[in-house]
């Protein structure tokens, strides 16, 4: 292994799919444990060979097929809505790590072909089963590294929006409580005004 490793180096050979098939949440997460050692350079099925020798070659790791326990290198594929199956329920819309679906509650969601990564991360969350993987309509290779960046930046973008919602969503709740704890704050120093003034003869 030639070291030190950068790990930048490293996810920048990545596809950016994000789908965690190679065990870590995140392309990212699993180029910092190729870098500190902790994992093989064969756990990435949308990369599959041509990545993996790209990773040999910046790391100086021997070449070694796609580890099978992490799944099977395949034709590219994107998620599809069933269109008439979907009932707007919009649990796939948070799941997917690049915004490349679109719609809103009770309104029929669609995937934006051009910007899916492939990852299937949406297929779980769907409660009526209507999003199915399809051959890309696009006919596109394997990911370049032009089109790996773009999902990277859609990714980051995804990550800072998603940050943001729950720091609202935290503060909305924290704002909800003062108000119900504003009430019984109020009673609870009158009552322990009027307990005072008993004491003091008040």
């Amino acid at each position: 292994m030639t070291l030190p490793l950068d790990p930048a180096a490293i996810d920048a050979l990545l596809p950016q799919t994000q789908c965690t098939r190679c065990g870590y949440q995140g392309c990212r997460p699993y180029a910092d444990a190729i870098a500190r050692g902790e994992a093989a350079i064969n756990q990435c099925p949308p990369g599959g060979a041509a990545t993996i020798a790209a990773l040999a070659s910046l790391t100086g790791l021997p070449e070694m097929p796609l580890n099978p326990e992490n799944g099977v290198e395949g034709p590219r594929t994107v998620a599809f809505v069933l269109e008439e199956h979907c009932i707007g329920c919009t649990k796939c819309l948070p799941a997917c790590p690049v915004d490349a679906i679109v719609g809103a509650p009770k309104r029929m969601h669609t995937v934006i072909a051009a910007e899916c990564t492939g990852c299937e991360l949406c297929i779980a969350p769907c409660p009526v089963d209507c999003i199915v993987m399809v051959s890309d309509p696009l006919g596109r290779g394997p990911i370049d590294a032009v089109e790996a960046a773009t999902f990277r930046a859609r990714y980051e973008a995804h990550q800072v929006r998603a940050e943001r919602r729950e720091a609202e969503r935290v503060a909305e709740l924290d704002e909800r409580r003062a108000e119900l704890a504003g009430p019984a704050s109020a009673v609870a120093a009158a009552l322990a005004r009027a307990k005072a003034r008993r004491h003091t003869g008040g």
